[in-house]
Parts: structure tokens; C-alpha cells; sequence
């Protein structure tokens, strides 16, 4: 607002600053005044002036808080200091400056009320409502987000919908804080003082406008510069100019990536390869690791078998651990080839991710883009010194590490185990499982049966530490001979009958009595001892048969399917080639045809 002030009239040279020229002529002689004239400049002056519009002024001086503007009527207008001042508080004018005011109105005693500010403001209405109605863009920076989008200032405060900020739905609007953006005013109402602005009709437009350039260049091949829009789990969007590609994170480096954000960040200008491009579809599919080669096709001559290499941990799985030797270049190193010595129970327990080992190259397969690698490699193989150390026949110490079905394995060094057989526990029992006989964790003496160091094989047996009970029954017994014996165990075929302790013999139920016996249980109960006769002898399946028919029959019964020769200081070896012998004499017999069968 502003108030009036008279103009004080310099009798002799009153004149006017407006365009009209004096309003008041100079009086020389006060009975020449001409007051039609006079009246008639007065009402010309005022219909020069009309209230609401904007008119310009000249700063006549500054007074305290206030500014004395003369816009050429017969009064000054003041104005208040605080709208000549700027957003840092300083005052913009001084005297003799030309300024453009509102003139609000014209009171009755012809002062006058002046605005600079609500000049400024309907100047603004005035371009933006022009930018309007030509629909051209305007600058704008962000004052604060309100309800339902933003306050943009314009000149004016307008408000800026969240759903026109951008093409697509923005999370964060307060990142636009402070911001200066383009706008095109989409709605505007002046009385209300309401203006409505949108961004994104501004971005599409543009956006358009490059995708019909964009299009009309692109080509499957191409190197081309983009910057990333987007990041997902499974790749990145690079804007090209108005069209997005989509950079898969398998084309990103030859190398593992755990994730986009690993390489690119939203913002990041990247050079990429247009890998394929449907034109119909608008669709292009982009490439970064394309730009560089790929390192398996040298990696046969880079990285020899037998050569050793320097590694990363990158990945730890049940069966191993991944490594990398150079970007792009991942070799596995199986569970088998970490340790001589050790039985890892999982990977993890050796190796961990992110650190660096040296290994060896065992074999390269660039076809298939794999390359298996060992670091037990690197540390001498305590199997090379085995067969020298462990001779057979040799008695060794040593701690069961595991039981099995078919055996136990004892470790007799750091990083040697050998196997015990089911079988070579013991000469007389009948041992199904090796717990029976041996704890995990307990230490034994065995035997060396068997050294195979090529393929780290060790035999071992735990019975061969005691006499054979067998060869030494079998060589002091022979067919014919009687020997006492207690029924152990009876069945409908016969008894099992125990005539030396771990030695066991089998009388057939035809064998038990000159009789014919139906069920042996009837007639006989275990622990019952008696005399039999040896009908049978095997020792290469170490059997015994008896008899005790045999007993009330005159005369002897040869085996019929076994000879023994006279024992005595006979070995086992001898015994054994001698049976082997009959068999094969009945057999060319059976061929030839020239002798009775004697089975």
C-alpha cells in the first residue's frame, strides 16, 4: 500500500512529468487564469490513470521504511521498503530508478495507493497465462513437498501434482527439494489464484522426440553410450536417448556378479554393445562385458596343466570351492583335491570365501569354460613314500577312523588310512559288521597285506596277527579221523557241531544215524557231546564234514568229492595244490570218459 503525498508547486516553474505535459500552467497574472482550461487538464490527467492498472514510476526518494514513487499524477505514492528488498534482505532500488507499480486505487481526495509486489504478480498471471494458452515450458524450482505433490515456484507459487512429476511413479519426493525443473502450466485460474503444473508432459515430450532419433541409428552391433535409469536383481536399464536396454547381469562381466549394483549405480553414463534389437518391439537387449574379450579363449595357453596359480575363494559349496584366477576365469577345486591327509566333512572347514590360496592346475576344459585345480597339489604326497615304509607282512599301529559294512579304515599316518576287511578280522568267528570287534577312535596293530600306492590303497588284516586255527586243525587231522564233539546249533538239514573251539563241523541229517531222521531236533539237543567221524575235509572253503553213521559202518568211506593225503609235517600249501589236483584229475576223467565217475 501506498499513501500520498502532496506535491509542493514551485510557483514560478510548476511543471509535470507526465507525457501530458504541465498541469498547471505558469500564472503571471492572477486575472489571466483561464480555470476551464485548468479543470479540463485535471480531468484529462485523471482518465490517464486508471486503478488496476500498472503504470511506471520513477523513485523519487527513500524515507525511513518507505520509497516515494512519482508515477506522474498530481500526487507521490509511498510505498514500503520491504518489497524492494530481495531474498537476502538488501534493498534493490535507489532514487532515479524506474519501477513498475500497481495503481489500486484513486481516493477522493486524490491521493493515491501504489503496489509493487501485486505489479510484479499480475505481470506473471499475465506470461502465465500466456505460457497457457501457447503451452510453452517454463522454469520453475522446488519449494517444498505438500500434500499430494509440490510447490514450485513460477514467480508465482503453483503446485505440482505427485502423478506429473515424472514418466513413472516417484518413491521420494523430497529428493526434488530445492530443485529447478521445467514445467508446462496445465491448468490456471486467476480468480482463485490457482495454477496446476506438470513436469512430466515436459519429459515426454522429450523423451518421444529422442526415441524417434534414437531409433532411426540403431543397429545390432553398436557401441553406444547410455545412462543407467533403473537396477534390478536381474540387470540394469539403460536409457539410450528415449529408449531403455536392458543390460542383463550375464552380460555385464565375464566374471561373477552377485548383483547389478555391484558394477552400476542409477545415474552412471556407460558405454555398452547392442547386442539384438527388435526394431517392431522397440526392444534392445545390451552388452558391457562384449567390449573386452573373452578370457577363456586364450585361458589352454595361460593357464598350463600342472602350472602353478595364484586364486580367490568366490563361492564354497558342498563338493568344493569355486575360485577365481582372473576376472572372468573360475576354475573349481573339488572336495578330494584340498587335503592328503584330512577328511573334510565340508569345504568351509579349509577354505572361506574372499581368501587367496595358491593351487595347482590339474586339467583344462575352455570348451565347457571349466578348469579343475587342486591344492593338496602343493604339499608333497605322503603316498609316494608309502610302499617303502610299509612293507608287506609288516606289523603297523594304528587308530579306526571309520567303520563301514564291508570294513574298518585305520589311519597308521597323517593323511595314510588302510582297510581291514570284514573278512580278515578274525579266522574263526563269523563277524558281520566290524563294530563287533573294533571302536571308532580305539588304536590296533594289524598286518600289511597289500601296498597300492597309484591308487592309495593300503590292506590291512588284524587276524593275520594270530595262528591260523584252521591250518593248524587241518594239519593235524585227516579224513577217518574221530574227534569228540557238542552240538551247537540244530537244523532241519543237520547239526553244526563245534570239535575244536572257533572250529566248526556240519553232520548232515543222512549222516546223524544208519536211520532215516525226519526232523534232528527230535532226536538230538544242542550242548549234547559225542563222537564223530571226518568224512570231509576243505580247507580252501573250510569245511568239515561228519559223521557219525560212518561210525557203525565197517570199513571207511573216502571223501567223495575231497582228498586229503596223510598229514603229518604236510603244509597247507601242500594240502591245498593237492586238492586243487583231484579236482582238476575228476575233471579231464569226466571229459575223457575213460574212467568211472567216482562222485
Amino acid at each position: 500500500m501506498a499513501q500520498i503525498v502532496e506535491k509542493k508547486v514551485d510557483k514560478e516553474t510548476e511543471k509535470s512529468n507526465t507525457p501530458q505535459g504541465p498541469l498547471k500552467p505558469q500564472i503571471e497574472d492572477p486575472g489571466d487564469v483561464d480555470y476551464a482550461s485548468i479543470l479540463e487538464a485535471y480531468d484529462t490527467s485523471l482518465k490517464a490513470f486508471a486503478e488496476g492498472e500498472v503504470v511506471t514510476g520513477q523513485v523519487i526518494k527513500i524515507t525511513g521504511d518507505n520509497v516515494i514513487v512519482d508515477v506522474g499524477f498530481k500526487s507521490e505514492g509511498m510505498i514500503s521498503l520491504h518489497e524492494f528488498r530481495d531474498e537476502n534482505r538488501e534493498v534493490t532500488i535507489q532514487p532515479g530508478d524506474t519501477v513498475d507499480v500497481l495503481l489500486e486505487s484513486i481516493e477522493l481526495d486524490g491521493s493515491i495507493v501504489l503496489s509493487r509486489e501485486k505489479a510484479e504478480r499480475m505481470k506473471i498471471w499475465g506470461s502465465i497465462e500466456k505460457a497457457y494458452e501457447d503451452q510453452t515450458v517454463l522454469k520453475g524450482r522446488v519449494i517444498e513437498r505438500i500434500k499430494g505433490g509440490l510447490a514450485v515456484d513460477i514467480g508465482v507459487r503453483a503446485f505440482l501434482p505427485g502423478s506429473q512429476v515424472d514418466m513413472h511413479p516417484v518413491r521420494n519426493l523430497d529428493s526434488f527439494r530445492g530443485e529447478e525443473i521445467s514445467v508446462r502450466v496445465i491448468k490456471v485460474n486467476k480468480r482463485r489464484g490457482n495454477i496446476v503444473l506438470s513436469r512430466k508432459a515436459v519429459l515426454e515430450e522429450t523423451y518421444y522426440k529422442q526415441k524417434e532419433e534414437t531409433l532411426k541409428g540403431l543397429e545390432e552391433g553398436d557401441i553406444v553410450k547410455g545412462v543407467v535409469k533403473n537396477i534390478t536383481d536381474y540387470g540394469a536399464f539403460v536409457d539410450l536417448g528415449g529408449i531403455d536396454g536392458l543390460l542383463h547381469i550375464t552380460d555385464m562381466s565375464w566374471g561373477r556378479v552377485n548383483h547389478p549394483s555391484d558394477l552400476f549405480q542409477i545415474g552412471d553414463e556407460a558405454e555398452v554393445k547392442i547386442l539384438k534389437f527388435d526394431r517392431l518391439e522397440e526392444k534392445v537387449s545390451l552388452g558391457y562385458k562384449q567390449l573386452s574379450e573373452d578370457p577363456w579363449l586364450t585361458a589352454e595357453h595361460r593357464y598350463a596343466r600342472g602350472a602353478k596359480v595364484e586364486a580367490r575363494v568366490v563361492s564354497v559349496t558342498d563338493y568344493g570351492a569355486f575360485v577365481e584366477l582372473e576376472e572372468g576365469v573360475e576354475g573349481l577345486i573339488h572336495v578330494s583335491e584340498m587335503s592328503w591327509n584330512k577328511r573334510l566333512k565340508h569345504p568351509s572347514k579349509l577354505v572361506e570365501i574372499g581368501s587367496d590360496l595358491e593351487a595347482v592346475v590339474l586339467d583344462v576344459d575352455a570348451e565347457n569354460r571349466r578348469i579343475s585345480l587342486g591344492i593338496k597339489q602343493t604339499e608333497p604326497n605322503p603316498w609316494d613314500q608309502v610302499e617303502e615304509t610299509y612293507a608287506i607282512n609288516s606289523i603297523l599301529r594304528g587308530v579306526v577312523r571309520n567303520l563301514t559294512d564291508f570294513g574298518a579304515f585305520v589311519e597308521v599316518e597323517e593323511g595314510v588310512e588302510g582297510l581291514v576287511h570284514v573278512s580278515d578280522l578274525s579266522w574263526t568267528k563269523k563277524i558281520k559288521h566290524p563294530s563287533e570287534v573294533l571302536q571308532k577312535g580305539e588304536e590296533v596293530e594289524a598286518v600289511v597285506l597289500n601296498v597300492d600306492a597309484e591308487n592309495q590303497r593300503l590292506s590291512l588284516g588284524i587276524k593275520q596277527l594270530e595262528p591260523d586255527l584252521w591250518e593248524d586243525f587241518f594239519s593235524q587231522h585227516q579224513v577217518g579221523d574221530v574227534v569228540k564233539g557238542k552240538i551247537i546249533r540244530l537244523t532241519s538239514f543237520g547239526a553244526f557241531v563245534e570239535i575244536h573251539e572257533g572250529i566248526e563241523g556240519l553232520c548232515h541229517v543222512s549222516e546223524l544215524s544208519t536211520k532215516r531222521i525226519e526232523n534232528p531236533e527230535e532226536e538230538f539237543e544242542t550242548e549234547q557231546e559225542m563222537d564223530f567221524k571226518i568224512i570231509k575235509l576243505n580247507l580252501l572253503e573250510r569245511k568239515i564234514g561228519l559223521s557219525i553213521r560212518a561210525l557203525t559202518e565197517v570199513g571207511e568211506r573216502e571223501d567223495e568229492w575231497t582228498y586229503t593225503p596223510e598229514v603229518g609235517t604236510t603244509s597247507i600249501g601242500e594240502i591245498a595244490g593237492a586238492q586243487l589236483g583231484e579236482l582238476k584229475k575228476k575233471a579231464e576223467l569226466a571229459k575223457g570218459g575213460s574212467e568211472d565217475d567216482e562222485s
